[in-house]
């Protein structure tokens, strides 16, 4: 039997956004390993075939001591479990991961889940990590690349060298994922629904519901996510002046889904490509979103929402007013509209069926 080793951040996003490939990989008679710290999540890797190593991650640390810990930890597991392949997802685990199995001969396949900042903004960081990519990306057996941007960036820069394969994201499951019921009723809901940063377009947002809560009083707009100390104090500002909702972190996003008639992210940090509005076009309902690499290409501007300018407030008030104006069945036949684009170009087993090819080859 074959072992596949996967290396990811977080216990959540790996369940719920690799765990079909995970199973499948597991139901063509791999032994997967998933190497991530612990959360409630295991006890359903585990339930799909996986076994777990647990290897506590920090996203955020830069500390050095920290950060060679972490590379410490992947080193040991990897020459105690001699995997024949690595699936790696993010930037540490895919930095640290693709260097570990160049120097021991093994491969590994990578997912470019987003670039950061620091392949955007010129400077020493973008050389460095250009650099550094370069490197250990040499001898990487493939790239998946999650959307067309990114791929040609890394083209580009010489990162991928016909190694790369083009991702729809990491996909959708539309059986999981099912069309709603429309909402009815007098209120036009907006959702933004995201970890609350200044990249992800909270304050556009924020500064949109409250021209838009004053001129349409029959509006609401509500917030699902997690908060940083940042922004706390102006949500709760919002929440009393009645403004906003804010429902924090939402186990099942389905049930905001069915109350809202419309999904706003104006994001424009660097995605790979949008979970959110994926999920939200999935379950039938229109996507008010910015052309940004990861979110503009889930939109079809008119047809199953609308794209605004990046950190530009007063396109994204004309735009969430002219969806306002929209006759209801027009709301609804937008939300169809995206229904049917990710059943197409977006459904997840696109996804599981390129990654089987990729790790089959390497055993034909």
């Amino acid at each position: 039997m074959k072992t596949v080793l996967v290396l990811s951040n977080h216990p959540t996003w790996t369940y719920k956004l690799r765990a079909e490939v995970l199973q499948q990989l597991v139901r063509s008679g791999y032994r997967v390993i998933v190497a991530v710290g612990n959360g409630s999540e295991i006890d359903k890797l585990k339930a799909i075939g996986c076994e777990h190593v647990d290897i506590p991650y920090n996203r955020r640390s830069v500390n050095p001591l920290k950060e060679w810990k972490l590379y410490r930890a992947y080193r040991k597991l990897m020459k105690a479990v001699r995997p024949d392949a690595v699936l790696t997802y993010t930037i540490k685990p895919n930095l640290y991961g693709a260097f570990l199995c160049k120097r021991m001969g093994i491969p590994c396949l990578v997912n470019i889940t987003g670039l950061g900042s620091a392949l955007e903004k010129k400077g020493f960081l973008r050389y460095f990590f250009l650099r550094l990519y370069r490197y250990v990306f040499r001898d990487v057996y493939r790239v998946f690349l999650q959307n067309a941007s990114n791929r040609e960036l890394f083209t580009s820069l010489g990162i991928v060298h016909g190694n790369d394969v083009l991702l729809p994201g990491s996909g959708v499951n539309v059986e999981q994922y099912r069309p709603l019921p429309y909402p009815s009723g007098e209120t036009v809901e907006f959702v933004f629904v995201s970890r609350i940063l200044r990249a992800k377009g909270i304050e556009e947002y924020i500064g949109a519901a409250r021209f838009l809560k004053e001129k349409y009083p029959f509006t609401r707009f509500h917030i699902c996510g997690f908060c940083d100390e940042d922004y706390m104090a102006l949500i709760d500002e919002m929440v009393k002046k009645g403004v906003v909702d804010y429902h924090g972190m939402v186990e099942d996003v389905r049930a905001v889904y069915q109350a809202t008639h419309c999904t706003v992210l104006p994001s424009w940090y660097a995605e790979g490509m949008n979970n959110v509005l994926l999920e939200s076009a999935a379950s039938a309902r229109p996507v008010i979103t910015t052309g940004r690499p990861g979110c503009g290409e889930i939109v079809d501007d008119g047809v199953n929402g609308f794209i605004v300018n990046p950190q530009d407030t007063d396109d994204l008030i004309e735009k969430m007013e002219r969806f306002i104006l929209l006759p209801a069945d027009q709301k609804e036949m937008m939300g169809m509209n995206g229904r049917r684009k990710v059943e197409t170009a977006f459904d997840r087993r696109i996804v599981v069926e390129r990654y089987l090819e990729a790790v089959n080859s390497l055993f034909a």
